[in-house]
């Protein structure tokens, strides 16, 4: 009795379509993860150098960075000021984050240049503190150690 002719199994091609757009989606996904820290810094800032300079432990929660020129300008985000009007900016920016979460959590992250004067950093601090801003970080070099 014959069922049928033995003929080899069929071949089958694999559809690369969903490998690809799985592939693609990693990629968008990895993008959203990558960390900008470098995109806070700006090359007008020459930071003060500092032996106790170290990086922080944990990533800060809702960090805000501001930076102090040395010609005493406030530049947060793609913005500069004048320091008289930190306080407004700083106002909006309290009000953007309040809309999702209290604005208690953020961090203001203070980058001052080396020859920006002590007690103009004091009154970012004070500017910060009065709008209601509580978790603060100064930002530093940290200094090679030299091997003697």
């Amino acid at each position: 009795m014959r069922y049928g002719s033995k003929r080899g199994a069929p071949f089958c091609k694999g559809d690369m379509t969903p490998m690809i757009d799985m592939t693609f989606q990693l990629i968008a996904f990895f993008m959203v993860l990558v960390n900008f820290t470098d995109a806070d810094q700006n090359e007008l800032i020459k930071l003060p150098s500092s032996e106790l300079a170290k990086p922080p432990d944990t990533p800060l929660v809702s960090p805000i960075t501001i930076q102090l020129t040395s010609d005493d300008y406030v530049i947060m985000g793609a913005d500069r000021y004048p320091m008289e009007r930190l306080r407004d900016a700083l106002l909006r920016e309290k009000q953007e984050i309040d809309r999702d979460r209290s604005s208690r959590e953020a961090t203001i992250v203070i980058r001052a240049d080396r020859e920006a004067k002590t007690g103009k950093v004091q009154e970012v601090i004070k500017i910060c503190q009065e709008t209601g801003f509580e978790k603060f970080a100064l930002r530093a070099k940290q200094q090679e150690k030299r091997s003697t």
